[in-house]
């Protein structure tokens, strides 16, 4: 259950103060009869009144009015099972964690840039299912295949250099993994989108390539950095405290390679974008979107809550409309029964 709006949940303290202001009147009541003369005489004078009557009509009316506040909190109960058919394809987004990706020669750095894209990107896409990698020395799954943009950005969001033990960048792991990601007997189109400054420490990126083409993958690669490269810098508490050195000790200046990521993508037939304009890159991306075929997912199940506002806006439109023919005084038939012990 889940209420739709919260906020009108504090309409519900006007009822105890209705109470008040009732019981208030009632003692209000009782003091000008006394002042008035004996109370057992004014009750022979308006032998009809009911003690009973005001209260009940009070009780309709805040029954009412709580409905009425409930009917506008919009309480959803339950779940409605239904079959979504969507057209799309399926995208697995390789990002790239290893540490040169900290490399600030494009603002905040290359890794924020990355995020910045593939959020960028997310954004644009209609019915299309995603899956995200993280790689460096070694590929890792992030999130599966899911149509759940919005936890998609919240794992993109999260994601660290830290999360991958071994460093390095390794792309023929990335697309390796990302492969994994597609079911080979679906007609679904595939692609991988991969963010990359492109420096692989490995051999087999273009061995993987080619296997991915023969799975009928596409392969688009966006280059994050530039070519005259930039210092790794080591910060503590958003403080740098030195820059990565290599095993000489210098300091290690890593630089953008393009002609790594453009050979990956030719090998499927794919593209290749420099991720330093996002416009240009989102442009490019969405151009390579419209022109692949989409293809119908299978059935999808999908819970959603059902909102209950109209029986409680119902309930309580008939309670006040009871009211209006509820009158205070005693109602003959039972007066007779003398239920409530009411003196005639």
């Amino acid at each position: 259950m889940e209420l739709d709006e919260k906020k009108y949940l504090y309409l519900l303290f006007l009822l105890p103060i209705l109470v008040c202001i009732f019981l208030f009147n009632v003692y209000w009541k009782r003091k000008k009869q006394r002042e008035f003369g004996d109370i057992e005489m004014v009750k022979k004078l308006s032998p009809e009144s009911s003690v009973f009557k005001p209260v009940l009509k009070l009780s309709i009316i805040l029954l009412a009015l709580a409905c009425l506040i409930i009917g506008l909190v919009n309480p959803k109960i339950g779940t409605k099972m239904e079959t979504v058919k969507r057209e799309g394809i399926d995208i697995v987004f390789a990002v790239d964690v290893s540490k040169s990706m900290l490399a600030e020669d494009v603002a905040p750095n290359r890794l924020e840039k990355s995020k910045q894209i593939v959020s960028q990107i997310i954004n644009q896409l209609g019915s299309d299912r995603i899956g995200i990698v993280a790689y460096a020395g070694s590929a890792f799954p992030v999130l599966p295949i899911t149509t759940d943009y919005s936890v998609a950005k919240m794992f993109l969001q999260s994601m660290t250099p830290d999360m991958v033990s071994s460093q390095g960048t390794s792309l023929d792991e990335a697309i390796r993994l990302s492969s994994t990601y597609f079911d080979e007997k679906s007609k679904t189109s595939k692609l991988l989108i991969l963010i990359s400054d492109g420096e692989d420490h490995s051999e087999g990126a273009s061995a993987a390539a080619e296997e991915a083409n023969k799975l009928g993958m596409k392969i688009i690669t966006i280059g994050v950095g530039t070519e005259k490269g930039g210092t790794i810098p080591l910060k503590e508490n958003g403080i740098v405290r030195n820059h990565q050195k290599d095993q000489n000790g210098e300091i290690v200046i890593t630089k953008l390679n393009q002609e790594g990521l453009k050979t990956i993508a030719k090998a499927t037939k794919g593209g290749y974008v420099y991720g330093g304009n996002t416009k240009e890159v989102l442009d490019y991306v969405k151009n390579a979107l419209n022109n692949i075929q989409k293809t119908e997912f299978e059935a999808t199940q999908m819970a959603e809550f059902q909102s209950q506002f109209q029986w409680f806006l119902g309930f309580a439109f008939l309670l006040l409309f009871l009211d209006i023919f509820l009158l205070e005084r005693k109602t003959n038939w039972i007066k007779e029964l003398n239920l409530f012990n009411e003196k005639k």
